[in-house]
């Protein structure tokens, strides 16, 4: 079985994604050139796991697609793209959670004085986290990265900004009052359970609390994209950008 034969995308949801994407057979230089095979490339590094210059040729010189992916990470052009395919009318159900991804040693190293690069260190070496809302599909609605050994309840407060939903849901890492009051505040009700510490216990709803499965099935399905599961990116643009890709491919699906 050829590359070509084990394309991810099908013409269907090219046809979803394309209007989103700068460039076309007009364009001037080789930018609009050829995309279908730039973003199937890319999806087959993210999905495979292999190293850049493992891509095969039939999809062009490797170092020259990294570039590109590269220069699409830094204008934002796949989290648009993403924006618009995680547009989602279910604003019932918002569920957080994280997850620690172990990070290869070739991860590190990234230029001096480029910024916080996500990326921590334990006794089982580099690491880092993705924190991340999901809604009542399963899918992704938004994302970010921290070092691997930073907290889960303060990133929550960002995630949640500025989506609507009747109800949030988290585990128990998550239980504070600062938090379930920032819910209070959008008008939804907190499904969390209680911190065994916590000295005024609030009501749990377990049958809704039973949802938050599918914001474990989704980090299961983006781990089924190998890059995302092991990060190899230098910088926490890349990588963010590797997710968000993962996560493209989830609602295109």
């Amino acid at each position: 079985m050829g590359v070509l034969d084990r394309l991810i995308l099908r013409d269907e949801q090219w046809e979803r994604i394309s209007p989103y994407i700068i460039g076309d057979d007009r364009t001037r230089g080789s930018s609009g050139r050829d995309n279908r095979m730039f973003v199937e490339a890319v999806l087959w590094i993210v999905r495979t796991g292999s190293p850049w210059r493992d891509l095969p040729d039939v999809f062009g010189d490797w170092n020259s697609v990294f570039r590109r992916f590269s220069r699409w990470s830094q204008k934002g052009i796949w989290w648009r793209i993403f924006a618009v395919m995680s547009d989602d009318p279910d604003f019932e159900y918002l569920i957080v959670d994280s997850i620690i991804i172990r990070a290869h040693q070739h991860a590190a190293g990234a230029k001096k004085g480029a910024g916080d690069q996500a990326l921590g260190r334990s006794r089982g070496g580099l690491s880092t986290k993705i924190h991340m809302a999901v809604r009542g599909l399963g899918c992704p609605v938004h994302f970010t990265l921290t070092a691997g050994q930073w907290g889960d309840a303060p990133q929550a407060e960002l995630l949640i900004k500025g989506l609507p939903a009747d109800v949030v849901m988290a585990d128990t890492a998550y239980d504070s009052d600062r938090l379930r009051n920032l819910i209070a505040e959008k008008g939804a009700i907190a499904v969390i359970p209680n911190n065994p510490s916590r000295a005024k216990k609030y009501p749990l709803d377990k049958q809704l609390y039973a949802q938050r499965h599918l914001v474990e099935c989704c980090f299961s399905r983006l781990k089924q994209f190998r890059r995302v599961a092991t990060r190899f990116e230098k910088t926490a643009r890349n990588y963010l950008a590797v997710v968000t890709i993962a996560a493209i491919a989830l609602w295109i699906r």
